[in-house]
């Protein structure tokens, strides 16, 4: 389990509380071939107050004790013109750094870390307010004024947008790769529900998808030039198997099926999935056929009919009810959603310029 350690300064702006919980938990919840995030809230105090307006005290999980076994110390903004942070979170930043653990900061949390003389010599941002104020203190730090987080060795400095989203966002991406971070920041745009814990809530009596085989469709697969990324490869004995499972979502696969394929008994099958998926074979095939759904939704202009067909989930109505029950909207609202939202994120071209 991968810890990050959220460092809260007194003057934390709230969102950059929620915003990593909310991403991290996204990550954790969609991912669960990979080792699952354990954000841990610590402070220096008993309570931190956050910024105005509408301050709140908010109780820390842990103490700077809680950054010692951490991959990940991400620390937050801390006030319109950040004092120095206490000697207790030099300290605490420096042994982390010397650990060799990953520092990231949140807008001002940079002037935090830039205290401890890590950042001298290295590129760093902050909020671009801030920014003048950060070279003017620090001038050995090459002050870099953008939007996205800049990395420099172990150290990742953001500007804090959108309450840090943007530095989760590549811890996540570090972490387990670009897709992983693109599905975790869709999770939290659409606001879409946890698939896993959805799939674990199954009966032991399967959908009827699994049960009753949906007619063969070899003779017209998935073409090469639609087909979503590969999956990552995983280093449990599974991944062989889930692999195939990924690249044969069209076919009629039985619990035998995926057996005869891992050469292994039905019951060594179900036992070696639940240890490193948490799920059942065949409820990680059905998650995969939803998730394949969701890539030609977003990918292609395939009809919604023909997806049944081409994710092995056989009919329209099976489509629609298990992309409800994981995903909590229809498969018509939820490509139409995705394309507003990445119509909203994706600038206008320019227009052409006029010959000289």
């Amino acid at each position: 389990m991968t810890v990050v350690a959220l460092l809260a300064l007194d003057g934390v702006p709230a969102p950059q509380l929620s915003t990593p919980a909310l991403l991290f938990g996204a990550a954790s919840r969609t991912f669960y071939r990979r080792p699952p995030y354990e954000l841990r809230v610590c402070a220096v105090r008993d309570a931190v107050t956050t910024a105005p307006p509408g301050p709140v005290r908010v109780t820390p999980e842990r103490g700077l004790d809680g950054l010692e076994d951490a991959g990940t110390v991400l620390v937050t903004g801390y006030g319109d013109c950040p004092a120095p942070p206490p000697p207790a979170v030099v300290e605490a930043l420096r042994a982390a750094a010397d650990r060799g653990t990953r520092v990231a900061t949140i807008g001002t949390g940079t002037f935090a870390l830039a205290a401890t003389g890590l950042l001298d010599g290295r590129r760093a941002t902050t909020a671009w307010s801030h920014a003048p104020e950060l070279a003017r203190r620090h001038p050995r730090i090459k002050v870099d004024l953008t939007d996205w987080p800049v990395a420099d060795g172990q150290f990742l400095t953001s500007a804090g947008v959108l309450g840090g989203k943007d530095v989760c966002v590549c811890i996540i991406e570090e972490d387990h790769g670009e897709e992983a971070a693109r599905e975790a920041d869709r999770q939290l745009f659409l606001m879409l529900p946890n698939p896993s814990e959805a799939l674990r809530a199954d009966t032991p009596t399967q959908p009827r998808t699994e049960t009753h085989p949906t007619p063969r469709t070899e003779a017209h697969p998935t073409p090469r030039a639609e087909e979503p990324p590969p999956p990552d490869a995983t280093t449990t004995a599974l991944a062989p198997t889930t692999t195939w499972l990924e690249a044969n979502l069209h076919r009629p696969l039985t619990l035998a099926d995926i057996a005869a394929h891992a050469h292994t008994s039905v019951r060594s099958l179900n036992r070696s999935f639940r240890v490193h998926t948490g799920l059942t074979p065949l409820q990680y095939l059905l998650r995969a056929r939803v998730r394949h759904a969701q890539w030609l939704l977003e990918h292609t202009d395939t009809p919604v009919e023909q997806i049944p067909t081409r994710t092995g989930l056989g009919t329209p109505a099976n489509l629609r009810h298990h992309f409800q029950r994981l995903n909590g909207t229809t498969p018509t609202a939820y490509r139409t959603a995705f394309r507003t939202l990445v119509d909203l994120f994706t600038p206008a071209p320019e227009p052409p310029r006029p010959p000289n």
